[in-house]
């Protein structure tokens, strides 16, 4: 199963958004499934629920920054580099979405009450969110490529 599928296996399969990205790609960097895992829990449904950035871009930052990242302090230029990195990422997932933000793509604000029973009800969470994960997967694998 390539890394697209991954992820979304692991959205399908009760992970959140932001674990499924970081789990098809973290053994691939040296990070434990089981740590990748831990690691992401909070970051799903925007940040906690919170409906800011969404978890797949959260995700999919931290895939950048196991491959790219900054190791000792005085490297600025992985640094530079990763945030370049993110950047772009985020821009790619915008134009295909017109926005990073959870509640915005998702089109109703799951920080509340109402918006997470909304967001429920019309099954969103199984109808909108497994093509997010595919969407952060695929740019996140093109990238890597080109990087």
């Amino acid at each position: 199963m390539n890394k697209v599928e991954s992820a979304v296996s692991f959205f399908n399969g009760r992970f959140n958004c932001c674990q499924s990205v970081l789990l098809a790609y973290c053994e691939e960097f040296g990070l434990d499934r089981q740590v990748a895992s831990k690691i992401s829990t909070g970051f799903g449904g925007g940040m906690g629920r919170m409906a800011g950035v969404c978890g797949v871009v959260t995700g999919a930052f931290m895939v950048l920054g196991l491959k790219y990242g900054k190791m000792r302090a005085e490297d600025n230029k992985s640094k530079e580099k990763t945030y370049a990195l993110v950047k772009r990422f985020a821009g790619k997932f915008e134009a295909r979405h017109d926005s990073i933000i959870c509640k915005d793509i998702l089109g109703c604000d799951i920080s509340t009450p109402q918006g997470l029973r909304t967001a429920r009800e019309e099954a969103l969470f199984s109808k909108v969110c497994p093509k997010f994960v595919r969407d952060a997967a695929e740019i996140l694998k093109e990238m890597l490529r080109e990087n």
